[in-house]
């Protein structure tokens, strides 16, 4: 099997994203079941910041996407992770991880000053998330919400993502 790879969405890979994210999230508890539409809902918007594929022998095996995020202290070039996106007879070989990775390092270069994300605390301390209580995103249990700091202070007050979320 050859090395994963990693790129820039292109035209043409929408199909398999939105057919990828459906089913890495048809069986999760904590789905809403819309993160396939959410990703099409981000790139119809130009909300999609960022957004990587994983390959394997030239198919798409994983999807990361990043999102701009406001917060309401009027903190400026913050991003929000996620859907992370792996089929599931590919999970836990690593590929998420390396989307992260690759994916955070990518939009810190790009100016991020640091990314939020909803998930498990757990799986993502790994990256140096942590949870933040001056950090607000209402509804989830806070300690799901997390963020990673690339530059300057934390930020303090309620973040907002982009209206495709809902």
């Amino acid at each position: 099997m050859k090395a994963i790879e990693l790129r820039l969405e292109t035209p043409g890979d929408q199909e398999t994203i939105y057919a990828l994210t459906g089913a890495a999230f048809r069986d999760m508890p904590f789905s809403d079941g819309d993160e396939a539409e959410l990703v099409d809902k981000l790139r119809d918007a130009g909300d999609l910041a960022l957004s990587l594929v994983a390959l394997d022998s030239d198919r798409i095996v994983g999807h990361i996407a990043f999102s701009p995020v406001s917060i309401t202290d009027g903190t400026c070039n913050w991003y929000g992770l996620g859907p992370v996106s792996v089929w599931p007879e590919r999970q836990r070989q690593r590929i998420g991880s390396s989307l992260i990775e690759h994916g955070l390092a990518e939009i810190r270069a790009r100016g991020a000053r640091g990314v939020v994300l909803l998930g498990n605390p757990a799986f993502y301390s790994r990256f140096g998330f942590e949870h933040d209580p001056r950090l607000l995103y209402p509804g989830p249990p806070p300690e799901y919400f997390q963020r990673l700091i690339f530059a300057g202070a934390s930020p303090q007050g309620t973040v907002s993502y982009p209206p495709a979320f809902g």
